[in-house]
């Protein structure tokens, strides 16, 4: 058992399933225990057709995952629908999650985080999935034509009703997420319980306040797109396709040349190790201490073994930071250097006697 997982079980309590093997990590304060590998259902209704995405949670099912993630606007509400087929013989066992925010249609009303479009989108997941509550509800995106009153009223208005067990902010900023901590605090309703946010070897500016603030604020952290979009896989490299040569948004999020020169670096180092480069990537993504549950996806279950097997590795802190030198750090919060580079500065006398400042 490595450093960081026997870190998290100590403080949070969560079950290791034997060593090496997939956990169940509290989502952030709410004493609900999901897996640290989450599905990620964005294929389904699109690369993946009903039979293939049925087996995929099936597999997801029979491998211990019991957190699936979705959303209203994924592939039109079909991901949603097919999810919904398979549900009710599975639901007790499914922490499941969806959000909205992002179009749904042309006109003006179908869109944002107010109360009428969160509500009525709500209702309408509810719909597709076939299940009487959300465990968790995202809000997709923050708004910023719409006072976070009126948004997370509409949440508290739909855990009132029973239709929403827990409210939660996906793309947020870390300044965001704690506005709308206390916007909630203020009008006495629940919180945020948990942030989405984007999170690789390739994007880490999660690391730079979003993940230090969930810690403080005790969230829980649910990073996408572990993989960059298959990016880390080294599957372009070898000419196979995917996201990034069939989106232009993936293509333009990964452009930087020097995106792929990390990404070739880390597949080499994957395999040098032993371990598929999806695999690694994710239980990277997965060992970071506040992170809860790492969200997985696929078009294949044989796509989805390989990636399946993040859960039997156990990065030790050494393991990690190996991985983690292979790509440019992000900066400090502020831009003076850390506080514990100027201790060791002061410790090894090599400053310059003038006032920290």
């Amino acid at each position: 058992m490595s450093l960081l997982q026997e870190s998290w079980r100590k403080e949070s309590g969560a079950t290791i399933l034997g060593e090496s093997a997939l956990e169940y990590r509290l989502l952030g304060r709410t004493g609900v225990r999901v897996s640290s590998l989450c599905l990620g259902t964005m294929t389904f209704g699109n690369e993946a057709d009903d039979i293939a995405s049925r087996a995929i949670m099936d597999r997801c099912v029979d491998a211990g995952i019991n957190f699936f993630d979705t959303a209203n606007v994924y592939n039109k509400g079909r991901t949603e629908e097919i999810v919904g087929r398979w549900l009710p013989s599975h639901r007790d066992r499914i922490v499941l999650a969806t959000k909205a925010y992002f179009p749904v249609g042309e006109g003006p009303l179908q869109r944002g985080a107010s109360r009428r479009h969160l509500v009525r989108e709500a209702e309408a997941s509810l719909r597709r999935l076939q299940t009487d509550w959300l465990d968790i509800f995202y809000i997709h995106h923050w708004d910023s034509d719409t006072a976070l009153e009126e948004s997370l009223g509409a949440l508290d208005t739909l855990i009132q009703q029973g239709k929403v067990l827990y409210g939660a902010v996906s793309n947020f900023s870390a300044w965001q997420t704690v506005k709308a901590i206390s916007v909630a605090d203020r009008m006495g309703i629940p919180r945020p319980v948990a942030i989405q946010p984007m999170y690789n070897l390739l994007k880490r500016t999660a690391e730079i306040e979003i993940l230090p603030m969930a810690a403080s604020e005790g969230l829980g952290v649910c990073p996408y797109s572990p993989i960059a979009a298959g990016l880390l896989t080294g599957k372009y490299a070898d000419g196979a396709g995917g996201r990034i040569k069939e989106s232009a948004m993936y293509a333009e999020r990964y452009r930087d040349e020097q995106n792929h020169a990390v990404a070739s670096a880390f597949a080499a180092h994957a395999r040098e190790q032993g371990y598929a480069p999806s695999a690694l990537a994710v239980a990277w993504v997965a060992s970071h201490p506040s992170v809860s549950s790492a969200i997985i996806g696929a078009r294949s279950v044989e796509q989805l073994e390989e990636t399946l097997g993040a859960a039997t590795i156990a990065l030790s802190e050494a393991d990690r930071e190996a991985i983690t030198a292979l790509s440019q750090s992000p900066p400090e919060a502020t831009d003076r250097e850390s506080m514990g580079t100027t201790l060791r500065q002061l410790d090894s006398g090599s400053h310059t006697g003038r006032p920290a400042r």
